[in-house]
């Protein structure tokens, strides 16, 4: 098919894009029994399983995970033996939508506002399964390569469901090429493929200084205090300069690629023109190339009822995300270190690794990779890019170790203006449009190379 009817072909189909992302949208799945049913899980990945049959998936079916989730599976052979393989992925299971007041919009009904689509999972994953939808829909029969199929449904919980059904099913998924539909362009209408993922640990602190709490003015200033150490043990984890300064851990890297200039990173984030931003290195070597900590959360005593006590225990969650290069247990043990030499006289504290996953670098030099920048180039007009992520897959490293053959190429509709884990999360349109007519264009020549 010509490039010219693809792209009227994605055009024309649009609208049942919409009207399906408003469907899936309005499935709350997710992947947390604790805050929502688990049947709107199941209600997705039976959505998910319904649509790709209906795109000509003939064996399309729900997988259990060894986490308790599913993930739909599925084939689509094009009936040539030689015919490359090309592996689509996404996921079905989003972020809770955190505080409802903080949506101006209902978090899971997609609603429109000046030109674009709101609702939590509308961009990430939900927005890539239309991409995919209407990717396939558009080439019709004319598909040049066997397709495979996996979109799973606990992606956001990183409970490991798909990494531990992966090589267990190793023939199930095999394939040349592997699209993760889980990332995004620079910016609305300039593409880009991300080269570089940087992992994460998870750690559980928590500070125990008294058997119970006491009163401030009584036994304030010799009794330990379990917030006020938690407070220092934190403060020592960035210098002056907003650095992460984890002992142990190198904090140097500079980024190979294209700069992040500071104030597109300033509209970005939704901050104020001038806005003095952290760390003494540029916005891309500190997002892609160097381990950051964020406090994710703390238990304490709230303001509003407080009383005049000591705090006797208390917990933080924190976020390390460390770049290509540093390897998990690692960056754990070098944390954990870091905490207990900062931990204050008179207080105990102990940590948990909660979760981990390892940073990720594909190759860019194979055949998928020079067609999804031909692809790039012809649906958006503008050269493709390489990018970094913050973020982490922990999948694409146990993509890379089970088929170390095959290309694994990171895409999607996401871009900073959709507020990915946030209130508000949106997608544009003429995002899910592009890259699902790059996807088409992409799947057409690397089935038929000149």
């Amino acid at each position: 098919m010509r490039e010219m009817d693809l792209r009227d072909r994605v055009s024309e189909l649009m609208p049942q894009a919409h009207e399906e992302l408003t469907e899936l949208v309005a499935m709350r799945s997710v992947a947390d029994p604790r805050q929502f049913p688990a049947e709107e899980c199941h209600r997705a990945a039976t959505w998910v399983a319904d649509a790709f049959t209906e795109a000509g998936f003939t064996d399309t079916r729900l997988a259990d995970t060894p986490d308790g989730s599913q993930a739909v599976v599925g084939s689509r052979p094009c009936g040539s033996d030689d015919a490359p393989t090309v592996l689509l992925y996404a996921h079905y299971d989003v972020q809770p939508p955190l505080k409802d007041d903080e949506w101006r919009t209902p978090p899971f009904h997609l609603t429109e506002v000046d030109g674009r689509w709101y609702g939590r999972g509308a961009a990430d994953c939900k927005g890539n399964i239309l991409m995919h939808l209407t990717a396939l829909r558009a080439l019709g029969d004319d598909l040049p390569v066997n397709l495979k199929l996996v979109v799973e449904g606990s992606e956001e919980q990183g409970t490991g469901g798909l990494e531990a059904f992966v090589p267990e099913n190793a023939d199930l998924l095999r394939a040349d090429t592997i699209l993760v539909c889980d990332t995004g362009n620079v910016a609305v209408g300039r593409p880009a493929v991300t080269v570089s993922l940087r992992g994460m640990v998870n750690v559980v602190v928590t500070v125990e200084a008294l058997p119970s709490a006491l009163h401030s003015g009584m036994f304030g200033g010799p009794a330990p205090d379990a917030l006020a150490a938690l407070v220092s043990v934190l403060a020592t984890l960035r210098d002056d300069d907003g650095d992460t300064t984890v002992h142990g851990l190198p904090n140097d890297g500079l980024w190979p690629g294209a700069p992040y200039p500071a104030d597109q990173f300033r509209a970005d984030a939704g901050l104020s023109p001038g806005t003095p931003l952290l760390g003494g290195a540029g916005v891309a070597d500190m997002l892609w190339a160097r381990s950051t900590l964020t406090v994710l959360g703390i238990d304490c005593p709230p303001v509003l009822g407080s009383a005049a006590a000591i705090t006797p225990r208390v917990r933080a969650r924190l976020n390390l995300r460390i770049p290509p290069g540093v390897e998990p247990h690692e960056a754990a043990h070098a944390l954990t270190e870091h905490l207990h030499a900062a931990t204050p006289k008179g207080v105990q504290l102990s940590t948990e690794v909660e979760a981990s996953g390892r940073p990720f670098r594909p190759g860019t030099d194979g055949p998928a990779y020079r067609a999804m920048a031909d692809a790039m180039q012809t649906a958006y007009g503008h050269p493709m890019s390489r990018l970094g992520q913050g973020g982490s897959i922990p999948l694409c490293t146990v993509f890379a170790e089970t088929y170390p053959d095959a290309e694994i190429l990171l895409i999607g509709v996401e871009e900073p203006q959709a507020l990915i884990h946030a209130p508000n999360e949106s997608v544009a349109p003429q995002e899910i449009s592009a890259m699902a007519l790059t996807e088409a264009l992409f799947l057409r020549d690397y089935g038929t190379p000149a």
